[in-house]
């Protein structure tokens, strides 16, 4: 009898201890898993994270550089659009003394009016005051020519802002018809005068064939260094 009860009561005492250990083991492994699953999701975010700011800075990237595109086309639009808005002057004048005579000589120096006006493209010629003005910065061909009794002088002065350029003068040779020309390339800025002056005590002569003239035209502007 007495072993009888004492046999389970010895098999119970062995079997806790080992209930025991299963459940401290399982709930070790829960706790494992649990850990693997946080390190996991950890990683994942952090993963996306790192993602999300790799697409966004190649985003901005992207856009600074098509910022910079946009400004330089911004930039090279508005130079062409300057230099055909320079291109499109048209500068071109032709004018004589007309049918004068004999015009002079005077006691001072006259700046010379060319009235009769064979073609004013541009309208920088000024045919009541004989004074043309540069609408644009660039290089200009001017031509001057004069046409004289020679029994007096003629002396013709091209001036630049009042300043003398080129000339012409004929020495008195005697009472014959003589002719003079001379012509200049200048660089001229916008708002630049030239003109023709006739020296004091000098004369010159036109008639219908237009001898005595004042010519000059833009040969190219200088918009790119204006």
């Amino acid at each position: 009898m007495s072993c009888t009860i004492l046999y389970p009561l010895l098999l119970l005492v062995i079997i806790c201890p080992c209930m025991s250990e299963v459940q401290q083991e399982e709930k070790g492994l829960q706790t494992d898993r649990t850990e693997h699953l946080n390190v996991e999701e950890s990683g994942a975010g952090s993963t996306s994270g790192e993602f999300q700011q790799h697409f966004l800075t190649g985003i901005q990237s992207q856009l600074a550089e098509l910022r910079s595109t946009v400004r330089s086309l911004k930039n090279r639009l508005e130079v062409t659009e300057e230099h055909l808005r320079r291109k499109d002057y048209k500068v071109a004048f032709a004018a004589t003394l007309g049918p004068v005579g004999n015009y002079g000589p005077f006691n001072t120096e006259i700046t010379l009016a060319y009235k009769d006006v064979f073609v004013n493209e541009g309208r920088a010629y000024n045919p009541t005051t004989g004074i043309f003005t540069a609408p644009v910065k660039g290089v200009y061909f001017f031509t001057l020519s004069g046409h004289n009794r020679s029994s007096k002088a003629m002396g013709l002065r091209l001036f630049k802002n009042g300043q003398q350029i080129v000339t012409i003068y004929n020495h008195p040779q005697g009472d014959r018809y003589e002719t003079g020309t001379n012509s200049i390339s200048l660089t001229l800025e916008e708002g630049d005068h030239v003109y023709v002056r006739l020296r004091p005590n000098t004369w010159v002569y036109d008639n219908v064939n237009d001898h005595t003239s004042f010519v000059g035209h833009l040969l190219f502007p200088l918009c790119w260094s204006c």
